[in-house]
This record gives C-alpha cells, structure tokens and sequence, in this order.
C-alpha cells in the first residue's frame, strides 16, 4: 500500500541545519519573521508560550514538540505576559553555550532546544504546501524517547555531538509528523489521512496519479457524494482535490525532470497527462518554468 506521508517526506529529504539550547528566566520574549525556513522547538524543561501569526497562541510543556515547515511569523514568550520592551532585548549566550533570555541570573523557567530544519529538495515550497502550517505533539511515549536522546545529546559535548544530534533531529520531524496525524491538526495531508474516507480517496489519487481522477470518482472512492467529500476535503487538506492532484502530479514530475528518468513526453505519460504538450502547459502555469527550461536550469545548478 503506498503511503502518502513518507513519499512527501522521501522528496523532501529533511536533515537538521541549526540548533541551539535556550533557557528563559522571568518575563521574556522573541519574535521571529523568518518564512520559508522549517523551525522546530524541543521544550526540555518548564512551559512557555508560543504564538503563530494565524494560529491560536499554544502553552508548551516538557517534551512537547512543534515543528513549522515554513516558519510563519512566530512569538516565544514567558506564561507571564511580555512587553514590547521584553521581545527588543536579545538572548546572551551563558558559559556553557546556552543562550539565556529574560532573567540572567538563577534558575530558568523554560529550557528548549531550537532550530532550522533544512529540506534538500528544491521542490520544498511546492511539498510544504501539502503539510500542516503548525505539527504540535505531546504526550507520544514514542517521541518521548527521542526528545530525551535528544535533550541527553544536547547537554553534552560528545565526539560527533552534532551529527548525532541531526540524525536524532531527522527522526524527530519524521516521528512528529506521523504522531499528528489526527483531526486536530491544521489543514494539511496529515489531517486529511486522519479522516477514514478522505484518506481512502488520498492513497488512490497516490497510487494512481495517472489515472484521470474526476472529483466523482474520488468521492465514490470516499463513499461521499460529491458534494460533501468536496467540502470535507477542502476543509480538511485547505485545498480542493483536484488542485491537491495537480501538486502532487507536479511534484512528480520534478522530481522525475531533475534526475534524467525520461523526456518530457515520458515524464507526462507518468503523471497522468495524454499529451506532452498539455503537460507542458500544466507544468509552466504551476512551475513557472516549461519542463525544458526547467531541466536546463537544474542541469545549470548541479542537478538533484
């Protein structure tokens, strides 16, 4: 059976980029506006309180995990509310090489573990765009285990510190994406294969990206009427199914351009389209590139 979730996450190709330990004392805040890069917050001690542009303000709590695949504009703040004047002072980095924000001095109310994911393809943005905008975890015994690998790793200054603490980081996010899937989550595919018969009708469209879907046939496969599974999918994935298949299908079909697996007549065959020029029109409105300057340009750049 295909698996949605790990193809998308198979061309994402997710590896830890940055992180830091932070601890926050008294009343702090900080603000971010960083759009397009992937961060992520282990909290390893205490609560504090992070609010997402968009999105209900979140009390995190030991071990909880967040990850934002592209980084909306975001507040980290102390439970006690924060001023204008707390978000303008920086964090200072103690002796140990954690960084401190609030209070200096005495024990700290929050300790968390944060960063920037780094996603390898170059299709990120367009891959991005089928996940939740938030991924909120708690209470996965699973992850619990890692976080605590991970919070362990963080603490100490061990040979290949670093590239443990990425691979660690890599199974976080990968762990944390499956562990949300339920209808609590943001729009996104997590939430739609969370759905029983939403995601019936996802795991056909992924096993069969070249078949000509209609939102008919896909409702029938959802045992919904039209109508209803139009509704509930755009509700649920925050896009319409048919605009669901075409990212998917574009998706695809990148990935087949930038490693040399067939011309564009047999990279449009593959995704589901009669003819290479209708393809290549599909792909240029999404891509904003013809396939072929596509392949130059990716050919210009290294390839994958």
């Amino acid at each position: 059976m295909v698996d949605p979730l790990a193809e998308v996450v198979s061309l994402l190709q997710p590896f830890a980029g940055f992180s830091k330990v932070v601890s926050g004392a008294g009343r702090w805040g900080v603000r971010r506006s960083e759009a397009g890069r992937p961060f992520y917050c282990v909290v390893l001690e205490g609560s504090c309180r992070l609010a997402v542009n968009g999105q209900e303000p979140l009390t995190l709590v030991q071990h909880d995990f967040v990850l934002i695949p592209a980084a909306y504009d975001f507040t980290m703040s102390s439970l006690e509310p924060a001023t204008e004047k707390d978000f303008d002072i920086p964090p200072v980095m103690l002796r140990q090489g954690e960084f401190r924000t609030g209070v200096q001095n005495g024990a700290a109310d929050v300790r968390a573990l944060v960063g920037y994911c780094v996603f390898g393809s170059p299709d990120a943005a367009l891959l991005v765009s089928l996940l939740p905008q938030i991924v909120h975890v708690r209470g996965e015994r699973r992850l619990a285990t890692i976080v605590q690998l991970v919070g362990e790793e963080s603490r100490e200054n061990r040979p290949a510190r670093d590239v443990v603490l990425a691979r660690l980081l890599e199974v976080l996010m990968i762990e944390a994406l499956r562990s949300s899937a339920g209808t609590g989550a943001s729009a996104g595919l997590l939430r739609g294969l969370a759905d029983e018969r939403l995601g019936v009708a996802i795991r056909r469209m992924h096993e069969s990206p070249t078949r000509q879907w209609t939102v008919a046939e896909l409702a029938s496969e959802a045992a919904l009427s039209r109508s209803a599974f139009f509704e509930r999918f755009s509700r649920a994935v925050g896009t319409a199914p048919m605009e669901y298949l075409l990212a998917w299908r574009m998706a695809l079909a990148k990935n087949m351009l930038r490693r040399n697996e067939g011309g564009v007549a047999e990279v449009a065959q593959r995704v589901g389209y009669n003819s290479a020029s209708a393809f290549s029109v599909a792909f240029a409105r999404h891509v904003e590139l013809p396939p072929t300057h596509y392949v130059r340009e990716q050919m210009a750049n290294g390839g994958a």
